[in-house]
C-alpha cells in the first residue's frame, strides 16, 4: 500500500508482512477523550480551589455580601437591625420616618429607588446614592439608603443630644408637612418602637 494514500486514515506499520495495517480507532478516540475530559476536570478542580483559596479577605467577604444581597430582602426587623449595628441616633425616630416616609415600605420611592427616609441626593457629603429618580435619592439596595441616613446624620446631627433637640431639627430641615414630628410621635408610641431597641 502506498503510504501517500494512508494520511487520511489511520494505519500502522507491520514489520512482518511489510505492510500498513488498518488500526480500529473506536479505542484511540475513547482512551483519548477519556483521558482529555479527566485532564479538564482536574485543571478545573485544581483552578477553583486555587481561585477561591487565594483570594483576599476583603475580596471574599464582597464575593459573599454579593451573593447575600441578592436574596436581601427588606424587612422591618432587618432594619432595625442594622440601625443598631451603625448605631444611629435615636433609631426609633429612623423608623417612624422610614415608616412615614414610604407609608409603611409601599412607596413608589421606596419600590424604585430603594429610598427608606425621602431623602434627596446629597451634595455636599458623603453618599451611597446613585443618583436621583423622580426628585429622590436612588439606591442600588436599600441597605445602601440605611448607610445614606447614617451618613446624613454623622453630617449634620453630631452636636443633637435629646429627642426633643432631633424633633426640633427634623421640623425646621426635614419634613416638608408641619404635622410631621406629631406623625413620627404617634408611630413610635403606637407601634412601640423605642421597646424594639431595648
Amino acid at each position: 500500500m502506498d503510504p501517500k494514500n494512508c494520511l487520511n486514515m489511520l494505519y500502522k506499520f507491520c514489520d512482518k508482512n511489510l505492510d500498513y495495517i488498518k488500526v480500529s480507532i473506536k479505542k484511540p478516540i475513547i482512551y483519548g477523550s477519556m483521558a482529555l475530559l479527566g485532564c479538564s476536570a482536574i485543571a478545573y478542580g485544581v483552578g477553583r480551589y486555587f481561585q477561591i483559596n487565594n483570594l483576599m479577605d476583603f475580596e471574599r467577604e464582597i464575593l459573599i455580601l454579593t451573593a447575600d444581597e441578592l436574596i436581601d430582602t427588606f424587612d422591618e426587623s432587618k432594619l432595625i437591625q442594622m440601625l443598631a449595628e451603625l448605631n444611629v441616633k435615636f433609631p426609633h425616630i429612623a423608623v417612624a420616618q422610614s415608616m412615614l416616609e414610604t407609608n409603611n415600605w409601599r412607596s413608589n420611592i421606596f419600590a424604585t429607588n430603594n429610598n427608606l427616609f425621602g431623602m434627596k441626593e446629597a451634595k455636599s457629603r458623603i453618599t451611597t446614592s446613585d443618583g436621583t429618580i423622580s426628585g429622590h435619592a436612588c439606591y442600588n439596595h436599600w441597605r445602601e439608603s440605611v448607610y445614606d441616613y447614617a451618613f446624613y446624620q454623622a453630617s449634620y446631627l453630631s452636636k443633637i443630644k435629646t429627642e426633643e433637640e432631633y424633633f426640633n431639627y427634623l421640623s425646621r430641615s426635614y419634613a416638608e408637612d408641619s404635622s410631621y414630628v406629631i406623625k413620627l410621635k404617634n408611630l413610635i408610641k403606637n407601634e412601640k418602637l423605642k421597646e424594639k431597641f431595648d
